[in-house]
């Protein structure tokens, strides 16, 4: 290893590219002892040189195209904090590996689209792609389950991945206010973006789902085989229904082996009230992950914000500095399988469902004579009031049944004039 300092050039001034400036300044001393090197920030790109990010940049190369950070001889790594799946970001990736350059990033786009091809490359240029900062924020699963869970046959990893969701749910949760409302506050807060969608309509979860399952079960990536399900058709009365049945609503990635291959889904469950992940609230995220021979481990902490994801890619960038270059996605890539997908009609479990009728006769005859023509068995039923001008909910809890019976249920109690409402599902998970 060498004893010479690492130079680092970061791409992408924003909260975390900055505050990735600051802890390297901050923690200087405690990093060089820690990993028995100097590591300094030496140029760095972004769009506006003028505006003020609370760093001193004065002392760096400056490039106004990020991709010519990796042609510049004073960076040994390239920290990839722009964002985006395609673009310059890919673009930088790429160009840095060619020049025989490490990679850090943050961007669970680039890597859950990009990482099998990604890591093929590093590893026959020998150079690192770390991404821990991708996954979680602060939280260091990739290195959990790449080098702490190492032996261990992984069978399944879930988790609350996306801090902005749950912030949501808990919110109305504890106010019972609805969700355009809740996410309108999560935004003045900065908890939501003024474009949510990647967050609420679950795509960043997936994102990162798709990483945890090829670092889990080894195999290459693969987000198009992701069933992909966000957060706007939650009501805050299916809040109150799930509390009142011992459940707690979260959005939750789940990745498991299955007998017809990997599951890989990101929607809202039904989590058990005395299941640890049913607890995690606010902007938390926790990702649990069951071995053959720890059995189950969870890990908690924040998901983003500058502080918990700088940390995660200076952490990377210390490992580079020590010669510590894990294979990408815990075995050789060249040897990641293929993904034998379990699509979601394949899915067995038991499920919540939540009518909203007109209140008159035979509409409950209606509903089971569909889940018996289906095999879908009822569990519990759950009804509120009644009233002859408004709909009123009809609630009830399935035993097992596979997805494609359940959805040909729903789509034969939808067709009945008096359901006013399309059908709303929500898997029950029993962790």
């Amino acid at each position: 290893m060498s004893n010479s300092p690492l130079r680092i050039g970061i791409a992408g001034l924003g909260t975390v590219g900055a505050g990735t400036i600051k802890l390297l300044e901050q923690q200087a001393s405690l990093i060089a002892m820690r990993c028995g090197r100097e590591i300094t920030v030496t140029a760095v790109s972004a769009r506006d040189r003028s505006k003020d990010r609370g760093v001193d940049l004065a002392g760096f190369n400056w490039h106004d195209d990020p991709v010519a950070l990796a042609s510049d001889d004073s960076v040994d790594v390239v920290a990839e904090l722009i964002g985006g799946e395609d673009g310059p970001a890919k673009d930088l990736v790429e160009a840095a590996i060619a020049n025989g350059k490490h990679v850090v990033t943050a961007n669970k786009a680039l890597i859950a689209h990009h990482g099998t091809a990604l890591a093929k490359s590093a590893e026959a240029a020998n150079v690192a792609v770390a991404f821990e900062a991708a996954v979680a924020g602060g939280i260091p699963i990739v290195k959990a389950l790449r080098e702490g869970l190492a032996a261990n046959t992984i069978s399944r990893v879930f988790g609350i991945l996306n801090g902005t969701c749950n912030y949501i749910l808990s919110e109305m949760r504890e106010t019972g206010k609805e969700f355009d409302v809740v996410l309108k506050e999560a935004q003045e807060l900065g908890y939501a973006e003024a474009d949510p969608a990647f967050d609420v309509d679950g795509v960043d979860a997936a994102h990162k789902l798709a990483i945890l399952t090829s670092l889990a079960f080894g195999c290459e990536l693969n987000f198009d085989a992701v069933h992909i399900e966000g957060i706007r058709h939650i009501s805050p009365l299916d809040i109150e229904f799930a509390e009142d049945l011992g459940y707690r609503i979260k959005l939750l990635g789940i990745a498991r082996q299955t007998d017809k291959g990997i599951e890989q889904r990101v929607h809202p469950c039904m989590v058990p009230l005395d299941a640890p992940i049913a607890h995690i609230e606010d902007v938390f995220n926790a990702v649990v992950a069951d071995g053959d021979f720890v059995d189950t481990t969870m890990y908690e902490g924040r998901g983003a914000g500058e502080g918990p994801t700088a940390s995660a890619v200076v952490a990377d960038i210390i490992d580079i500095a020590r010669g510590r270059m894990p294979n990408t996605f815990a075995i050789p890539a060249d040897n990641l399988a293929k993904m034998q997908e379990a699509p979601i009609s394949s899915h067995v479990g038991s499920y919540y469902v939540r009518f909203m009728v007109a209140d008159k006769p035979g509409v409950f005859a209606t509903i089971a004579g569909a889940l018996h023509e289906h095999n879908v068995s009822m569990e519990a039923v759950l009804q509120r009031g009644r009233s002859e001008n408004e709909a009123v909910p009809v609630v009830l809890t399935t035993h097992e049944a596979d997805e494609a019976s359940m959805v040909a249920t729903l789509d034969a109690i939808a067709k009945n004039d008096a359901v006013v409402e399309p059908p709303r599902l929500i898997r029950i998970e029993s962790f």
